[in-house]
């Protein structure tokens, strides 16, 4: 099925975090040089002269020097919550805006809302407001105070002269540019072209702005497969453009609007692109999946284990219609209406099911993995410290406990009984947390020692991922069944409408 038509498709450039902390490290490098035949071109302001420079080069390479700064420099962050997804952040911020507080969201490491920086822009400021947050109840929020007395600054050599700049540009005669991270990071080719820019938290960000249409060849080989059923390759770039033009809001602090890992979508440049996928890139170019004139949240994973998610079993925020949960199967192997899987008995009875799902016979549609109490304590022990849980000094578990389940059988919440008390994980938390599962559709199977005393839990479960959306796997099996890119969108995403992108559709609603 070709769908190339007349309309109009509407050109839309991708600003994408190739390298999001470079100088975290001292030892942090990144190079980047022409291809053959051409030059990079480089524009930046000289810290050492204030004086703008264009300058012309084959290679470039930037490393980072420690720079004194004259007064010890106070940075405070106010931080309003700390977050696994992007998802569970915007919906803490929303609330948060709700009270007439100004955010922002941010990633130093998990999500996290933090008081708007540009309205809170003192010391003062910041703590009146903590205390008034903390005086109506809320007392997970803190300030985190960092003292500087040097920070990184970007340091490159062109000819016999070392420059150094916070900001620069980076641009080519045919917008080629090979990149590599790191000393012993894989050179890779990336159409458009760079800057490297400050971010939030105190080093700086590689970013490639580049046209949807080349990202996409960068990403879609990547996230479903060099060599697919080719309706399933044109599913994939659907929904990649879709959530990539939904998803540019999230790093709106750091000016910028993807990464380029698997927080966003996994992008690569166009080192490994595919035929196959260059073909769905060229058959569905511009379109886009759309409900009530809106990009819908296009969220995909690797495997939804035989049955899809609702939104709202996996992250918090607003329930969103055409993201519900579907029985991942051409055929009628569970009824959800008549055989929910909130019960923990219908929940187990469909994890032994094995055949007839279009992921049957995957190695990660039915897994189950053990892990030891030891073990156990040091990945709760790892989380608690990054979240600053007050129960993360506990010494073991007691107990591990579901709670609650969705109708999807996803975990809604698990209840961990430690030696300090109880800590209480919701949905995606639980991954967050422990090592040991895949996704959040599994049970707890405990084990014991030779005195009968608690050594451990196997976690029994399925698929890989958030297991919303489209399963990639999944897609597979239906593109092998003559299904179209279309009815496999119309299967995942139910009521979405396939359109080519133009200027009367919403990308997103924004923060108000």
């Amino acid at each position: 099925m070709s769908f190339l038509s007349n309309f109009p498709v509407l050109a839309v450039d991708l600003k994408v975090g190739i390298v999001q902390r470079f100088g975290d490290k001292l030892d942090d490098e990144i190079s980047l040089k022409s291809t053959q035949g051409d030059s990079l071109t480089i524009k930046f302001i000289d810290t050492a002269t204030q004086e703008e420079k264009n300058l012309t080069t084959k290679e470039l390479k930037l490393s980072i020097e420690p720079q004194s700064l004259p007064n010890k420099l106070i940075e405070e962050r106010l931080i309003l919550g700390d977050y696994g997804t992007f998802e569970t952040a915007e919906d803490s911020a929303k609330g948060w805006q709700s009270l007439g507080i100004d955010v922002e969201i941010t990633q130093p490491g998990r999500w996290q809302v933090w008081a708007k920086r540009s309205t809170y822009t003192t010391p003062l400021l910041k703590r009146l407001l903590l205390s008034g947050i903390q005086d109506k109840g809320y007392k997970d929020v803190y300030i985190e105070t960092e003292i500087l007395l040097e920070k990184p600054i970007v340091s490159f050599k062109i000819g016999n002269n070392i420059y150094k700049a916070n900001y620069l540009e980076i641009n080519s005669g045919r917008n080629l540019v090979q990149v590599r991270d790191g000393v012993k990071g894989t050179w890779r080719t990336y159409g458009g072209t760079f800057t490297i820019q400050p971010n939030s938290y105190g080093n700086y960000t590689l970013v490639n702005k580049v046209n949807i249409e080349t990202y996409l060849r960068g990403v879609v080989p990547h996230e479903i497969g060099a060599n697919v059923p080719m309706a399933a390759a044109e599913a994939q770039t659907i929904i990649a453009r879709t959530y990539a033009l939904r998803n540019t809001r999230r790093f709106q602090a750091d000016n910028y609007e993807m990464c380029a890992t698997t927080h966003c979508q996994v992008y690569y440049g166009l080192t490994g692109t595919s035929p196959i996928s260059d073909k769905a890139i060229a058959s569905t170019k511009g379109l886009v999946l759309t409900y009530n004139n809106e990009l819908v949240d296009a969220l995909y994973s690797s495997t939804s284990g035989g049955v899809t998610s609702y939104f709202e079993d996996v992250w918090n925020g607003e329930n969103r219609p055409y993201l519900k949960s579907v029985i991942d199967s051409p055929q009628q192997v569970w009824n959800l209406a008549e055989k929910s899987l909130d019960s923990e008995a219908n929940f187990r009875k469909f994890i032994a099911l094995q055949n007839n799902f279009n992921e049957t016979g995957r190695s990660l549609f039915r897994w189950n993995r053990k892990s030891s109490l030891a073990d156990l304590n040091k990945d709760l022990q790892r989380y608690l410290e990054r979240i600053k849980h007050p129960l993360q000094d506990f010494t073991t578990i007691k107990e591990m406990k579901i709670v609650d389940r969705s109708s999807s059988g996803r975990i809604i919440q698990m209840d961990i009984t430690t030696d300090l008390g109880m800590v209480s994980l919701a949905k995606n938390e639980v991954r967050s947390a422990f090592t040991p599962p895949r996704s959040t559709l599994f049970y707890l199977d405990p084990f014991y020692d030779q005195n009968n005393q608690l050594a451990g839990y196997a976690f029994v479960g399925g698929g890989f991922g958030h297991g919303v959306g489209l399963s990639q796997f999944g897609s597979y099996n239906l593109a092998r069944l003559g299904w179209s890119a279309q009815r496999i969108l119309e299967f995942y995403y139910p009521g979405t409408k396939l359109e080519p992108l133009n200027s009367s559709i919403i990308f997103w609603q924004p923060l108000k």
